[in-house]
């Protein structure tokens, strides 16, 4: 915005009545198409370090979960450390960078933070990130004997995502997920993934007060738009006739 104002302080005089008008235009058109300018990735280097020692079991940078469950997950991880050994990390993000994907990014923080064979046999990481509700899971070797790739891959993919698509209950998709491992790294049973219950729409063909409301705001849209185009127009030819 500050560029377009010294753009206009440029102008000639005879055309700088139309700066304001093209403004306009120029802002309901971004209201329009979205904000242009996505939110900054988040990069590996940019979490906090955290090695096989530390007690940090979330890093919630997706600012996802409330104080009351981060306490109750740490408390449930803490635990499962000091009686089986077994490691688990919770990680949330909110945006990939352009180009990665969160396999890649799970990857490389498990390896940033776990860099050696023997750091990481213990360990579990799980990342998610926000934006796109995608998660993925990385695991050391020895976790592999209780918690294997299937088991792992299940967590990741349904525990975890199943309550995020019915509603973005992030909390509760971390307890389960949390639970779930607690249980498979303490050799219990695997619980399993949960139950997804399919629901049959039986909605009418008639617009609900969300949609008619989406429709009305398309017609603002569109009569701001023909309004900061036609207005800069008619101005221009009238200030044309008066000269």
């Amino acid at each position: 915005m500050t560029h377009f104002f010294n753009l206009a302080r440029g102008w000639n005089v005879e055309y700088r009545f139309l700066f304001v008008p093209l403004m306009g235009l120029a802002l309901v058109l971004q209201l329009w198409m979205g904000d242009p300018l996505p939110a900054l990735a988040t990069a590996t280097y940019e979490l906090p370090t955290v090695s096989a020692g530390d007690p940090t079991w979330i890093v919630d940078e997706g600012d996802v979960l409330s104080r009351l469950n981060q306490g109750n997950i740490t408390g449930s991880l803490e635990t499962l450390a000091k009686t089986t050994g077994n490691q688990v990390r919770f990680v949330t993000i909110h945006r990939l960078d352009y180009g990665e994907t969160i396999e890649g990014f799970t990857n490389k923080l498990f390896e940033a933070w776990f860099p050696t064979a023997d750091v990481q046999s213990a360990q579990t990481l799980m990342v998610l990130d926000t934006v796109t509700n995608t998660a993925a899971i990385r695991t050391g070797d020895a976790v592999k004997a209780l918690l294997p790739d299937e088991i792992a891959t299940s967590v990741a993919q349904e525990t975890l995502l199943v309550p995020l698509r019915n509603g973005n209950r992030y909390n509760q998709a971390f307890l389960d997920a949390s639970d779930r491992l607690v249980a498979v790294l303490s050799g219990q049973s695997d619980p399993g993934a949960p139950v997804v219950t399919e629901v049959v729409d039986t909605a009418g063909t008639f617009a609900t007060p969300e949609e008619t409301a989406e429709s009305n705001a398309t017609v603002w849209v569109i009569g701001l738009l023909l309004a900061a185009t036609v207005i800069p127009m008619a101005t221009y030819y009238f200030y044309q006739g008066m000269q």
